[in-house]
């Protein structure tokens, strides 16, 4: 499942940058990067809650796979569009928020999926692992992406992107559970969802962790969004040069996923997410007025390191707070509110970069972040506990 993972989410990464690239060569809009950002896990916000309800009612690998699929089909139309030179944003823009809504189902049943592969005690060093595998694809998609750009055009990393996902359909079909899915009838969707909500109410430590994660990816994110403003226009890098911009953000996320792997005799990882939190914000600070590549390149890796190390802690946290009977539907919710503070912070931050400019959208970003943690390390509240 990982090495499936790790190739679908390689093309993943490709096809990411390519967009961006795209979009920005086709409108020349620091808006419109964001709009594109925000279609594209704005169906996290609509459909997530529906999404885990079926993880919960149906086996969580077919799901995936059908997931998968239609994934694959939307890259191999973008390829299409661009080899053909008939793309439109608008193109773009619908194509981006329907594979996001495959997404939206696909992502609740994978996250539940985790815990039914190994032991509750190796959960955490998994969920790391998982990590690691995404992250190893952002640093090296990144770097593809930008050779391809700047050789062979966008269709390539659209098609190869669409070709990545038949290794993670072998892996799903070569995978074996024993979850098939809990016994719901005479029960609605909407019943099961209101119980869904009702168990996040019952446990306050998820409630906050949840709370986290969207404040993380609302202000945290816009820096991988505006990135391709800061090779294009204020280094002057080119795609390639964008390609190992977005390639340092990998690397130090995945050494973010094994400080977190090694951090498991840490008892208090609610405060562990906190510190890793005020570190992104000072870095992010670093790359957001640095005017020297070098520094920046070193503040992306660092900043990608404090990010992951809060995403992949808050995120173990979650699962192991969660029933089995239960996670499908909490780990939506959390996904929505994680996945869900991508559009709407791209959305705001590529509003104020085109009003402002783009270092005064990631300074402000950093300052909220850097509020809001430094808030719960020194309230009462069940995070710092866990």
């Amino acid at each position: 499942m990982w090495i499936g993972a790790f190739l679908s989410t390689t093309g993943t990464w490709m096809q990411t940058v390519a967009q961006s690239w795209v979009v920005l060569s086709l409108t020349k809009s620091a808006f419109y990067l964001g709009l594109d950002a925000f279609l594209a896990t704005s169906p996290m916000i609509l459909f997530s809650l529906f999404g885990g309800v079926v993880a919960d009612r149906f086996p969580r690998r077919r799901i995936l796979l059908l997931s998968q699929y239609l994934q694959m089909t939307f890259a191999f139309i973008m390829a299409v569009l661009i080899y053909t030179k008939t793309v439109k944003v608008w193109h773009i823009f619908i194509l981006s928020f329907l594979t996001g809504t495959a997404q939206s189902f696909g992502g609740p049943a994978y996250q539940a999926l985790i815990p039914l592969l190994v032991d509750g005690e190796q959960l955490t060093n998994a969920i790391a692992l998982n990590s690691m595998q995404f992250n190893l694809a952002r640093m090296i998609g990144p770097v593809l992406a930008g050779i391809a750009l700047s050789t062979v055009g966008a269709a390539w990393c659209f098609g190869l992107n669409g070709l990545s996902f038949v290794f993670v359909i072998i892996s799903l079909w070569m995978i074996r559970v024993s979850f098939t899915g809990t016994d719901s009838k005479g029960k609605s969707i909407f019943t099961d969802m209101r119980d869904g909500f009702r168990f996040m109410a019952q446990h306050s430590a998820i409630k906050e962790l949840t709370l986290i994660a969207f404040v993380t990816t609302f202000f945290g994110i816009p820096l991988i969004t505006l990135m391709p403003l800061f090779a294009k226009s204020i280094f002057h890098v080119g795609p390639k040069g964008f390609g190992w911009m977005m390639a340092a953000s990998g690397a130090g996320s995945v050494t973010g996923a094994l400080l977190v792997a090694g951090s498991n005799e840490v008892k208090r990882k609610g405060r562990l997410a906190l510190t890793f939190q005020l570190f992104f914000c000072a870095f992010l600070v670093v790359f957001a007025v640095s005017r020297s590549l070098w520094i920046s390149m070193i503040a992306i890796f660092l900043a990608g390191s404090s990010l992951l190390g809060v995403f992949t802690t808050v995120s173990s946290l979650v699962q192991l707070k969660s029933t089995e009977a239960m996670r499908g539907r909490v780990m939506s919710i959390f996904m929505m509110a994680f996945r869900g503070g991508m559009p709407l912070g791209s959305l705001l931050s590529g509003w104020v970069a085109e009003r402002f400019s783009v270092t005064k959208a990631l300074l402000m970003n950093a300052s909220c972040l850097g509020l809001i943690a430094m808030g719960f390390l020194v309230s009462k509240n069940k995070l710092k506990e866990i």
